[in-house]
């Protein structure tokens, strides 16, 4: 089990490439792609289209880790559901990468944008709106809101963006996702959902100079695992464990 398991019930990372134009869709072009990808992942079998022209190649759920990949009409994504280890997930992004200027003839200057995103959930029954009250509390100029008699918060979905540049090349957010609905505080039944929180690092415009896919993806993952282990895990994953296991 990787690290970041230990403060959520789920956690993967995930790589999304997106495109100014469209990709190819060709039969030969879209399974010459798969194929490669399922020789270094045998495992990854499961292959389907979804609605809008995307295909996904992926391995079974059932057992709670897994692996896929997906070309939709002007992104490719890649994804690890509970890797052993970000590293192991790295490891397959960068095989998808590797690839996508020479199976989707994907040139450098056709980057729209490239993120890593790092996702952790968390299953709770409650209300997930409160819980987070709870754990994280609310922006000092809410709290008084927060507070009014018989009010009961029906969203609280905190969440920041900021650049790590003049250009606001590189851009970095973190968000939180509750799944509790009014319809859930009115019944007062609550279903066992998932919170998720979300911390993205991506990137803007088309490649540089010389630089691969691989590489722009490899700096962002170190903006990611910094700041996730520098802030993330002690100031939003950690209160949100606590809170879940004595509530």
């Amino acid at each position: 089990m990787g690290r970041y398991q230990a403060y959520s019930d789920d956690f993967y990372v995930n790589m999304n490439l997106n495109t100014e134009m469209e990709l190819p869709h060709s039969r030969e072009t879209v399974l010459h792609f798969f194929e490669q990808v399922k020789k270094h992942y045998p495992a990854m079998r499961n292959f389907y289209s979804r609605e809008r022209g995307e295909f996904v190649l992926e391995e079974d759920k059932d057992k709670g880790d897994y692996r896929w990949t997906s070309i939709e009409s002007r992104r490719v994504c890649s994804g690890c559901v509970n890797p052993p280890s970000v590293e192991d997930a790295m490891k397959q992004h960068a095989l998808v990468l590797d690839m996508v200027p020479y199976a989707l003839a994907l040139s450098p200057l056709d980057c729209e944008s490239l993120n890593v995103m790092y996702g952790f959930d968390f299953t709770y029954r409650g209300n997930h709106n409160q819980l987070l009250v709870d754990a994280l509390g609310v922006v000092p100029a809410f709290d008084k809101l927060s507070q009014i008699q018989g009010a009961t918060i029906l969203a609280n979905e905190p969440s920041i963006q900021f650049a790590l540049d003049e250009e606001c090349r590189t851009q970095c957010r973190l968000s939180i996702e509750t799944r509790t609905s009014a319809y859930h505080l009115k019944t007062k039944e609550f279903p066992e959902e998932q919170i998720s929180v979300y911390f993205t690092a991506r990137r803007y415009g088309s490649l540089d100079g010389n630089e691969s896919y691989v590489a722009a993806m490899h700096k962002l993952a170190e903006i990611c695992q910094e700041i996730v282990d520098g802030y993330v895990v002690e100031n939003v994953l950690r209160p949100l464990q606590q809170t879940i296991a004595i509530s």
